[in-house]
């Protein structure tokens, strides 16, 4: 249908919104409520436009075109709307900008410079609501919310968790988990996709930088760092380089400038997961084991199918996620190496999620002491290196330490949905013909789409695999598990939509333009490396000579794989 914008005529499709048909014209309109592929709800109403025969303004974002609609996105009346709400918005909301995690990266900042807000013309009564602080990974304060509803549309449309809703109405309204209770008495898993879709401060991780700094001033600390894959293909993004730029060197020097005593590759323990995973699913299909096998790496993915699905936790891989894997190594192989006493290590995960800090304090996750003492989101870090005065940008490269710095691109691409998949077929596949596959770019399970299938036929068994992101996306699978009419072998499931390249602790904002970047640079990484699969890590072919003996072993089950609790829905 024809449509006139800006006096411009232009084409336009039944159904689609004002404000899709002119993002697609080039022309800007300011959003804060709305998120590209959601339910659109028109409550912040700072996208409203004026169309021709409407008695008001209305919601670009939720309005419909009609056959020969005229619309004015930027009249004298649109800019007068949209400045008025936004001092509207701010007169409700803390002045404390220069405090607040979010200063110079605000949504709401951000339009107020741009629509020249330079004084608070309303005053009266304010929203005063307590701060939520008692879950291990995620904080709210819900003065700061501008009840956007982005993180609630998250949470049920795309997680399909519902942790959190907007109760009461009007001047009362609030974003709040059931009954008004923290989010760590209600069933949320911690993805922190409510963060990076925030707006604003409301939501934020639990800082550990902190306790972090403490353990480096300690005297008798001695304090180990790891880097998960994908914090290496964001962290430069906090300092104004392109999304997908590969800092891997640059981290590692950053690190030691920190003070950190050692700095280690989680992508090492991505290949341990991979040799000890690979095992299982073949010891699995070799002697009647219960299939499919899930995979066991994402903290939020544990925890949904804990609270939703827990019937179905004997189909979880017992693997630990190889951060704690590390953590296990670091307090026990390298201790015993390097002759120190594990009570006096220190260590310090760097991960692009926030469901990690949850993982690290799990009792299951460690007997005489946690494998992982805290966890730093890739935004943590970069908070810590400005703070030191670093200039990242300028920072030569530098390499993981020996032993469990070695690592292949199999161990690289766990940063992305269908890279754990990717991995373990390339070494079930040695591991069942003796030889390297023909092709280990494997495409089929490759990419941002929720959900990716594939049949690999390997030595008269035709696995069924399939690679799921994004938590709604897996429950058509576990209730295919719970009817028994499963046909798959193998399934990896990542709690966040891309997988971990697009994590809760990742810089913001998150868009899928920044996701797609970081999931090329990621593959980029693998094609480089002269080593592509996890069986051609030597080191850890000789840490299984020498300390774990092999595969799925009674040592290898002690250190590197755990059991899974039932938490029941009250």
């Amino acid at each position: 249908m024809r449509i006139t914008i800006n006096d411009k005529e232009c084409w336009a499709n039944p159904g689609e919104t004002i404000l899709a048909v002119a993002e697609r014209e080039g022309l800007k309109i300011p959003t804060l409520c709305y998120l590209k592929g959601l339910s659109p709800t028109g409550s912040c109403r700072i996208c409203v436009v004026e169309v021709e025969s409407q008695r008001s303004l209305v919601p670009s974002c939720a309005f419909p075109v009609f056959e020969g609609m005229k619309v004015k996105t930027n009249s004298p009346q649109v800019r007068r709307a949209r400045k008025t709400i936004i001092e509207l918005l701010l007169a409700n909301h803390p002045q404390e900008c220069l405090q607040c995690v979010r200063n110079g990266n605000c949504e709401l900042q951000s339009l107020a410079a741009e629509y020249g807000v330079r004084s608070l013309r309303y005053k009266g009564e304010r929203r005063t609501q307590k701060l939520d602080v008692a879950s291990p990974s995620i904080e709210r304060d819900p003065e700061k919310c501008i009840l956007c509803g982005r993180c609630v549309r998250i949470c049920h449309e795309v997680q399909s968790v519902g942790a959190i809703d907007i109760a009461q109405r009007g001047f009362k309204s609030t974003v709040t988990p059931a009954f008004y209770n923290s989010l760590n008495t209600v069933p949320c898993v911690f993805c922190g996709q409510c963060i990076v879709n925030c707006p604003v401060g409301a939501l934020k991780e639990k800082s550990h930088e902190k306790i972090v700094w403490d353990a480096i001033n300690h005297p008798e600390k001695h304090v180990v760092v790891q880097v998960a894959p994908a914090v290496r293909v964001a962290l430069g993004e906090e300092f104004g380089m392109e999304p997908g730029s590969v800092v891997t060197g640059k981290i590692v020097t950053a690190l030691r400038r920190l003070g950190f005593n050692t700095v280690f590759d989680t992508d090492f323990s991505a290949d341990l997961t991979i040799m000890e995973e690979a095992t299982e699913l073949l010891d699995r299909l070799n002697n009647g084991g219960k299939l499919p096998m899930l995979t066991s790496c994402s903290p939020g993915w544990i925890k949904y199918i804990e609270h939703f699905y827990p019937e179905q936790l004997s189909n979880l891989s017992s693997c630990k996620s190889p951060h704690e894997m590390q953590g296990a190594l670091i307090k026990s192989f390298y201790a015993e190496k390097m002759k120190i006493d594990p009570s006096k290590i220190f260590v310090v995960s760097i991960m692009p999620c926030t469901a990690k800090k949850y993982e690290a304090q799990r009792p299951e996750l460690g007997e005489d002491y946690q494998d992982v003492d805290a966890v730093l989101t890739t935004r943590e870090l970069a908070r810590m290196i400005k703070n030191a005065g670093i200039d990242f940008t300028k920072l030569p490269d530098d390499y993981f330490d020996d032993p469990l710095g070695e690592s292949t691109g199999a161990g690289v691409i766990f940063g992305s949905s269908g890279g754990v998949m990717e991995a373990a077929l390339r070494t079930a596949y040695f591991t069942l013909t003796g030889k390297e596959m023909d092709n280990i770019d494997f495409r089929p399970i490759r990419g941002l789409e929720g959900v990716k299938e594939a049949d690999v036929p390997v030595k008269g068994i035709v696995l069924k695999v399939a690679a799921v992101n994004s938590l709604k996306n897996i429950n058509y699978f576990l209730d295919q598990i719970k009817a028994g009419t499963s046909p798959y072998h193998f399934i990896e499931v990542m709690a966040c939509p891309g997988g971990c390249i697009n994590g809760g602790g990742q810089p913001l904002p998150s868009n899928p333009a920044k996701t797609e970047k970081r999931m090329q640079a990621i593959y980029k990484i693998d094609r480089e490396l002269p080593k592509r699969c996890s069986h051609q890590n030597e080191s850890v072919q000789k840490l299984y000579k020498e300390f774990l003996g092999h595969p799925n072993s009674h040592k290898a089950h002690e250190l590197l794989h755990t059991h899974y609790v039932r938490r029941d829905v009250e």
